[in-house]
């Protein structure tokens, strides 16, 4: 059964609905969600992607990602997205925005593009990077990453990443964690 999801305009105003492969093959944008997972050593623990993904395959994602889906708004997403691709049953008020901005990502293997405004979130993790299910079908598993590392990543490294991902975690997440008490 295809998945559709509200297309929305720069204002972030739904005008409409179109399925997912639509959306994608054609850039159309849409609302997605990323929450991070941020240790109480202020590393973060990024989600290994599926080799069969339809997006960016096999590379180093958020945390946990998702569309809105017609109906649901971002922090119900978060909400229940952090459950499916984690365990972790979180709450609204446990969740930080970091920023919500309109990007456009074209996947250079798939050739989809992601056209999409993304609320991406901090949430504070004090478990342990094993006691995160991984969910079947969607993820390898996780790794966590500290902060030096990722500001000081190689070349070889920097490839494991979703660009945008890699991109959004040195210029806007580490900034905002280094200014937070965790």
């Amino acid at each position: 059964m295809p998945e559709f999801l509200n297309i929305v305009d720069e204002e972030d105003s739904i005008i409409g609905q179109e399925e997912r492969t639509k959306i994608h093959a054609e850039g159309l944008l849409h609302r997605e969600i990323h929450v991070y997972f941020v240790t109480t050593n202020k590393e973060i623990i990024f989600q290994h992607r599926a080799r069969d993904k339809d997006t960016f395959p096999d590379l180093l994602d958020a945390t946990v990602g998702g569309h809105v889906e017609i109906g649901d708004g971002y922090e119900k997403t978060a909400i229940k997205e952090t459950d499916e691709e984690t365990g972790v049953k979180i709450k609204e008020s446990d969740l930080v925005l970091i920023s919500k901005s309109a990007n456009r990502i074209e996947d250079e293997t798939t050739k989809k593009i992601n056209y999409a405004f993304l609320s991406a979130y901090l949430y504070a993790y004090n478990g342990s990077i094993d006691n995160l299910v991984i969910e079947t079908g969607k993820a390898i598993g996780f790794e966590i990453w500290t902060i030096d590392k990722l500001l000081n990543i190689n070349d070889e490294d920097k490839k494991r990443f979703i660009p945008f991902v890699l991109d959004f975690t040195t210029t806007k997440l580490i900034p905002f964690i280094k200014n937070l008490k965790l």
